[in-house]
């Protein structure tokens, strides 16, 4: 079992930056992949990004590369999710998600686990 805490949401400008935390726990985590996936108002859950579970794999939907960035530190059960030049599109909740796989997995129907989502608001 892996239980997973967002933080880090908030309200920012267009052009800053955030930094989202998904703390997990559990034994476990370091043998699963991780995800972090977003859903805006009226709109399905959107896959952003994922890293695999030894963290030398990432993936990143067209919308967010290059501006975020996947990470993972397994000492310290968490991943993380860098935003930089936010749009007012990448308005959503955040959520991260834990998959019982060693490579990335971009579709929510592959996650095993999920958090509770964090709120982030990009003002224009």
């Amino acid at each position: 079992q892996v239980q997973l805490v967002e933080s880090g949401g908030g309200l920012v400008q267009a052009g800053g930056s955030l930094r989202l935390s998904c703390a997990a726990s559990g034994r476990t985590f370091s043998t699963h992949a991780m995800g972090w996936f977003r859903q805006a108002p009226g709109l399905e859950r959107e896959f952003v990004a994922g890293i695999s579970w030894g963290g030398g794999i990432t993936y990143y939907a067209d919308s967010v590369k290059g501006r975020f960035t996947i990470s993972r530190d397994n000492a310290k059960n968490t991943a993380w999710l860098q935003m930089n030049s936010l749009k007012s599109e990448d308005t959503a909740v955040y959520s991260c998600a834990a998959a019982r796989s060693s490579g990335v997995v971009t579709t929510p129907a592959g996650m095993t686990y999920w958090g509770k989502g964090t709120l982030v608001t990009v003002s224009s």
